[in-house]
């Protein structure tokens, strides 16, 4: 899978007063999730702040990426784990990272790539896909950059669900029974089956 760097620093200011004055400066406020757990069992966690723009590189991509968190100069492997964004700006305005390690498998969403001419857009079909990304389980190192799907005997008004789907090394975490995509009979071909059958 893809790697990007993302530069980050610690935080010292608290509080949404401290939060509302990064924003203001083009800082986004976060925090890391590490490996090591506290007292309670729980992830230590880490408060940081990241440029927007620097964030930007991570964020307005249609790839997904591993991430070589830089905080104060010390690396870690990372994933983006949530994300909130303004709701009238679409601006991020809060970001949370888990750090990843080669020997502990952790959830993450996959793109979805359809592959092949659909035998039921061959038939005057529509494909349409339903779910961009699919969760999956595995060590960070076995996740692709796609998941590719052969669409090719799919027919006409048939679709493909997640139990139709395996990946060696990957444990799909998507419900099984939802809909990837399938491919839907168009207004045109509906027309033409009608015409068909009032010419019989």
């Amino acid at each position: 899978m893809k790697e990007i760097t993302i530069n980050a620093e610690a935080r010292t200011e608290y509080g949404k007063k401290a939060s509302r004055i990064l924003r203001r400066n083009g800082l986004v406020p976060a925090v890391f999730y590490g490996v090591e757990k506290d007292e309670n069992g729980l992830p230590v966690a880490q408060s940081i702040k990241i440029s927007e723009k620097e964030l930007a590189k991570l964020l307005y991509t249609p790839n997904v990426y591993i991430v070589n968190l830089v905080v104060d100069g010390k690396p870690v492997k990372a994933i983006l784990k949530a994300l909130q964004s303004d709701f009238v700006t679409d601006r991020p305005v809060h970001v949370d990272f888990y750090q990843i390690t080669e020997d502990k498998p952790v959830v993450f969403e996959i793109p979805v790539k359809l592959n092949g001419l659909a035998e039921g857009v061959r038939a005057g079909g529509k494909l349409t896909l339903s779910v961009r990304k699919l969760a999956v389980k595995a060590p960070y190192t076995k996740f692709p950059d796609t998941l590719d799907i052969d669409v090719t005997n799919l027919g006409l008004g048939k679709s493909l669900k997640v139990e139709a789907l395996s990946y060696e090394g990957l444990e799909i975490v998507t419900s099984k029974e939802v809909v990837v995509c399938s491919v839907r009979m168009t207004r045109a071909a509906r027309a033409a089956a009608a015409e068909a059958e009032s010419a019989e």
